[in-house]
């Protein structure tokens, strides 16, 4: 188990779901470990009853049917399937209203999905998701690469509130891929995922969503820097050092020959 997970974190995002289709055919013991441990790039699917999208994961999914946010029934349909209490839906509610804008404002674009979910010890579990899309064809507003996919996962563990305070654990994860193809730089592909958490102590007198978001825009800051670091500024380097910016200039000079 040890090392699929090893092999997971190093496997591209886009190939993610292929290579954790044959580690379930060679640890088929070990399936619910690896369906719950291991994240891959989020699907979509579109809500019959409303028509809007929404993202699919391990924590709407009951069986074979995935519960909308938007409509709170279960795709396929599913007579049996577990919904959050009353008082928690309200705020599964409002949780996709605002962070529909969140990610319309942040993405220029894209599908976001909360779901919310009672625990065991008395508090409660939320997941907050988004996928956008950055390829030429897709529902951003800056479609410049041939494929792109940003999914970000963030999963909130929030305990029971204790003298006006509450615990806030927070998981989140990062799946990019993308892949240009033009004559400036040829094909090139860039993939990677990267994982981080958070644990916080708020008053819960602003309301949980608050305390939530600001978590959540916080992490993501610090996400996109460390990929804009550790993907991006390594490739960056790389290129250079392989071949210096000044040796570029020289190739896209005239030769002096031929003036």
């Amino acid at each position: 188990m040890e090392a699929a997970m090893g092999l997971m974190r190093r496997m591209p995002p886009k190939h993610a779901e292929t290579a954790l289709s044959a580690l379930l055919s060679v640890l088929p013991e070990h399936s619910s470990d690896l369906l719950s441990q291991v994240d891959q790039p989020l699907q979509v699917l579109c809500d019959v009853n409303c028509g809007k999208e929404f993202i699919l994961c391990e924590y709407n999914r009951d069986a074979d049917s995935y519960r909308s946010p938007w409509s709170n029934k279960y795709h396929p349909t599913l007579e049996d399937g577990p919904h959050p209490s009353q008082e928690l839906r309200k705020l599964e509610i409002e949780a996709n209203d605002v962070f529909a804008i969140y990610c319309d404002q942040y993405y220029e674009g894209g599908i976001s999905s909360v779901y919310m979910w009672d625990d065991e010890n008395e508090g409660f579990a939320a997941c907050f998701l988004i996928k956008k899309d950055g390829s030429k064809s897709g529902h951003g507003r800056r479609g410049h690469l041939q494929e792109g996919a940003w999914d970000a996962i963030h999963v909130i563990e929030v305990g029971p509130e204790e003298e006006g305070t509450a615990h806030y654990c927070l998981t989140s994860t990062v799946m990019l891929s993308l892949t240009t193809n033009n004559e400036s730089s040829g094909t090139f592909n860039l993939s990677g995922s990267i994982r981080r958490q958070m644990d916080m102590d708020f008053s819960v007198a602003e309301g949980h969503l608050c305390n939530m978001g600001r978590m959540i825009e916080e992490i993501e800051g610090k996400l996109r820097n460390s990929l804009e670091q550790v993907y991006f500024g390594k490739t960056k380097e790389m290129v250079c050092t392989l071949r210096p910016p000044s040796e570029l200039a020289q190739m896209r000079l005239p030769d002096s020959r031929d003036a």
